[in-house]
């Protein structure tokens, strides 16, 4: 079979198996869902931040010069203060205002929430953005695999979609949380799984091209994630204070954390993909 449409199949399996597999979370009841919904979202922090700083950031500085070392980290610090200004205008973007002052009491009481909906919808669409970007790695990664052995490709593939589960099970739960329907949720997470696809395309054409980049790629993805979890999501988690709730919480972050880490740490003892432009051979 040709190998850019081995690229490509096996691309589209690693982004979107991984989102189907874990959209069955959206098959449960709707009561039952909303039960464990605010449990998802501690889940969702430890996930999306293990993913930032125990995969995409090492990746990115094995994969650079020492001397670009302070570079990258501008990036991830520019990423950072970047999705913040994005985040205001997807706020001012969804509800037009232009003072509170003039506002009676029942309108000041609309305003606050109309806000808030705005907030969450906000961090549902960085959600978005910062998984589509980390999938386009992912596909690039897979091609590189493809280009130096199709069994490696095929082992490459399949092990991010195992990786990206627990991931995408995060990712519903904040799409759900933001305010999304179940059936947006998913047609959406579909649409930025696709990316995988489109990087998997752009470098079997130009792997040495890309591979210069690839490290701020990933940057730029580990800093909408650790952004998402810090600004969004882990303010959220202070609304209740109890502790047993604060307990749950922080067992649930624990959790997302460990559970990344440890498929990490497997997927990458069986995945040693070729990163370096120089080694691949088409």
């Amino acid at each position: 079979m040709n190998l850019l449409l081995l690229i490509i199949i096996f691309t589209a399996i690693g982004g979107i198996l991984s989102v189907f597999a874990a959209g069955i979370f959206l098959l449960l009841p709707d009561e039952k869902r909303n039960k464990i919904l605010p449990h998802g979202i501690s889940f969702a922090i430890g996930a999306l931040l293990s993913v930032a700083f125990w995969g995409l950031i090492p990746e990115a500085f094995a994969n650079i010069d020492k001397a670009e070392f302070q570079t990258l980290s501008g990036t991830i610090l520019a990423g950072i203060l970047g999705f913040f200004v994005l985040e205001k205008l997807l706020i001012w973007r969804h509800f037009h205002v232009e003072s509170c002052d003039a506002l009676d009491e029942d309108s000041q009481a609309a305003h606050h929430h109309g806000h808030h909906h705005s907030f969450d919808k906000s961090a549902g669409s960085l959600i978005l953005l910062g998984d589509a970007i980390h999938n386009f790695v992912d596909g690039v990664l897979i091609a590189a695999a493809f280009l130096t052995d199709v069994k490696l490709g095929i082992v490459t593939s399949l092990a991010v979609a195992t990786h990206e589960i627990p991931q995408e099970v995060g990712d519903f739960a904040i799409l759900l949380h933001s305010g999304y329907s179940k059936r947006k949720a998913l047609i959406y997470n579909v649409l930025a799984s696709l990316t995988t696809v489109l990087g998997g395309i752009l470098a079997y054409f130009s792997l040495d091209d890309i591979h210069e980049t690839l490290p701020y790629f990933l940057a730029l993805a580990a800093s909408s994630f650790i952004y998402i979890a810090v600004a969004d999501l882990i303010p959220s988690l202070h609304k209740k204070t109890d502790i047993k709730t604060s307990l749950q919480q922080i067992a649930l972050i624990a959790a997302g954390v460990l559970l990344i880490c440890s498929l990490h740490n497997v997927t990458h003892a069986i995945d040693e993909t070729p990163t370096n432009a120089e080694s691949i051979q088409r």
